[in-house]
């Protein structure tokens, strides 16, 4: 396989695998391990068709753009300031998440304050970002190989010791069965490092759709994995950041290995969303790019400052409210790019009327069920 290949789909399975890996289990184990399997592979192959849809606008379009100017393009002014929308909840919600998180894993590790290794982590990964596109291709692949190696790891201890019990994957509880959606759906995001692959593969566009093919698949065979055997191991004990409850469990050893691969998922995904966003406000809003650097930073640190360190209802909401609006409007952007495109794409694919409406339904679903339930109806 080719470098360039290699890196464009570390590059999207490095930004889709970030915090969202690390509250699936808490919040499937809430409705029984079949029901989340079920979640897991019906969002993940309906992310990915998104994506490939997602990935034929980027070829058919020419010039550089980010989500939001692509939406302009094609859904006119009022689908550029919902796309903005969509992509600035989202990622200003991811990175908060990643903040809360990582600030977890090294107090795990560590002791201290959570609060103190976040702050540490968020400027340590704002450097990355002013950096800008060469600091991911460089770091994604070598990144990728630790953190897949450190899953490895984590798989084999856990098959073999005494704390693995399949009953523990038996249990199921219907009156939470849409409760596993935000944040199943939150895990898949990275649409927004598609434009990012364009450029990666500039010599070599006709691989864009293995790219996001495989970029897509990997997260979900490493996602139903590792929920897997974290609730096979810790059951109803499942922490919120999976990764703390089970290494707790084993011991010192054990704690320090998974919140390793903790860090270093949520740190490749913050890097490169980070990007994204900066992206967006200097090709779509023609910002200077101290100001998009400024824009990026200032709004996660402030929430997270705030004192809110919910890190699964971060995950839930952002997923459900911003995951839901990409996706519709990533849906109509493709019909619209099918006979509006200016170039031909290196691939076509071909998604019904049928398909991409109901996709569009549990989209739309999704967000009215989010709002109900923090509106108090549900």
């Amino acid at each position: 396989m080719k470098k360039e290949l290699l890196e464009a789909i570390a590059t999207l399975a490095g930004t889709v695998i970030g915090a969202g890996i690390l509250g699936i289990p808490y919040i499937v184990q809430k409705t029984g391990f079949m029901v989340g399997l079920a979640y897991i592979i019906i969002i993940g192959l309906s992310v990915m068709i998104v994506n490939l849809c997602l990935g034929e606008v980027v070829l058919r379009t020419e010039g550089k753009h980010q989500l939001t100017g692509y939406a302009q393009k094609y859904l006119g002014k009022y689908g550029k300031w919902l796309m903005t929308f969509s992509m600035v909840v989202g990622i200003y919600g991811a990175l908060t998440a990643y903040t809360i998180g990582e600030g977890s894993s090294f107090s795990a590790i560590f002791g201290g304050s959570s609060i103190v290794y976040g702050l540490i982590f968020f400027a340590i990964m704002m450097v990355l970002i002013a950096i800008g596109l060469k600091a991911i291709e460089r770091s994604e692949i070598i990144l990728n190989i630790l953190k897949i190696s450190t899953f490895a790891v984590i798989v084999f201890l856990a098959l073999s010791s005494k704390f693995f019990d399949f009953s523990n994957l038996s249990q199921v509880n219907l009156s939470n069965m849409f409760l596993p959606y935000g944040v199943i759906l939150f895990a898949f995001l990275g649409a927004a490092a598609i434009p990012e692959l364009k450029e990666e593969l500039e010599k070599n566009k006709k691989d864009l759709k293995k790219a996001i093919v495989f970029g897509s698949l990997i997260p979900l065979i490493i996602y139903a994995i590792f929920t897997f055997i974290v609730i096979a191991v810790n059951g109803a004990s499942t922490t919120e950041i999976a990764t703390i409850g089970f290494g707790e469990l084993f011991g010192k050893n054990m704690l320090i290995i998974v919140n390793i691969f903790a860090i270093i998922t949520m740190a490749t995904s913050f890097v490169a969303l980070g990007l994204a966003l900066r992206e967006m406000y200097e090709y779509d809003f023609k910002l200077k790019n101290y100001i998009a650097f400024g824009l990026v930073g200032i709004v996660p640190l402030a929430i997270f400052l705030s004192g809110w360190h919910s890190f699964v209802n971060t995950l839930g909401i952002t997923g459900a409210v911003a995951g839901g609006i990409e996706g519709i409007l990533l849906i109509l952007m493709f019909w619209k790019a099918k006979k509006l495109g200016k170039r031909k794409p290196e691939y076509e694919i071909k998604i019904n009327k049928f398909v991409g409406s109901l996709l569009i339904a549990i989209f739309i679903a999704g967000i009215v069920y989010v709002v109900a339930n923090l509106a108090g109806f549900i």
